[in-house]
């Protein structure tokens, strides 16, 4: 009689190239990262806020159309799709309003901050039982509220808070990329894995 063997789920297959979501998210804050920490006598209010529209905007794709793509539970998706519109909106908004000052850059990213590092927060929480990339999830979204309270609490100075969220997307980009690696290389393995069982 032969063993049965378990249906593959559904979204198996887009689940394991999730590890493209973290790729991609950790190339747009290292570019950020990048452009902050090599313009340091550039960091006025426009500056911020023109750098941190665009970054929103790209991440804010990448993360709902990616995450739609090939993350698990359909609330997970919906989840990720809140969160990308978020910094779509914030985005938008710090490109259109350049001549707003330190006081609305400070206060774009710090509601942003606060906003996606909770979903992300809370999407760790709720899957990390039963998916790999949660606790990227919940390292990524407790940092990116730290970023929310760190601004909160400094000082209003341009240099200080430009440099805080450059400072974040360093190491928010470096993390992604290791999340990303390692999630490429489980998926690898459990492909392999499968080849094996089917093919014997």
């Amino acid at each position: 009689m032969a063993t049965a063997v378990p249906a593959p789920h559904p979204n198996a297959h887009a689940h394991s190239r999730y590890w493209l979501v973290p790729a991609v998210r950790a190339i747009v804050a290292l570019a950020a990262g990048a452009v902050i920490t090599f313009t340091r006598d550039a960091h006025t209010p426009v500056f911020g806020l023109i750098v941190f529209g665009l970054f929103a905007i790209v991440d804010g794709l990448a993360t709902g159309i990616l995450s739609a793509l090939f993350a698990g539970p359909r609330l997970t998706r919906t989840l990720f799709a809140v969160q990308g519109g978020i910094g779509l909106l914030a985005g938008v908004l710090a490109l259109a309003l350049t001549g707003g000052g330190l006081g609305l850059f400070l206060y774009l990213v710090t509601v942003w901050a606060a906003l996606t590092g909770f979903l992300e927060l809370y999407n760790g929480i709720r899957e990390r039982r039963r998916d790999a990339a949660a606790r990227d999830w919940l390292i990524t979204g407790a940092i990116t509220a730290v970023l929310a309270l760190a601004l909160l609490f400094s000082p209003a100075d341009a240099v200080l808070a430009i440099g805080l969220f450059g400072a974040w997307a360093v190491i928010v980009g470096v993390f992604q990329a290791i999340g990303a690696a390692t999630l490429r290389g489980a998926a690898r393995t459990r492909a392999q894995s499968h080849g094996a069982e089917t093919g014997s």
